[in-house]
């Protein structure tokens, strides 16, 4: 028997960073990668033009506390994604 985990990325439910190639840092719940797109739920984005220090911060706090969710769900062309992996291993 199944379940409707089988056939999703190996991250699926998992709280993950993702950065991308414009700079941006989204940390989500991982979804799936589907037809070129990660998707992810329950994200939150930090500007790829901020600080060292207000990223380093950013990155702290959800670790500590999560995020607040200001994407419900968001798909992010995997042509742009520069890394993927856990959050608790950053």
């Amino acid at each position: 028997m199944g379940t409707f985990h089988q056939g999703k990325h190996a991250l699926h439910g998992i709280t993950v960073l993702v950065e991308t190639e414009t700079g941006e840092a989204w940390v989500g719940r991982c979804d799936d990668l589907v037809g070129g797109e990660l998707r992810l739920r329950d994200a939150d984005v930090h500007p790829g033009d901020a600080s060292p220090s207000e990223r380093a911060a950013w990155l702290d706090r959800a670790r500590r506390i999560g995020v607040w969710p200001n994407h419900r769900r968001v798909s992010l062309p995997e042509a742009s994604v520069r890394s993927l992996r856990r959050l608790a291993e950053d």
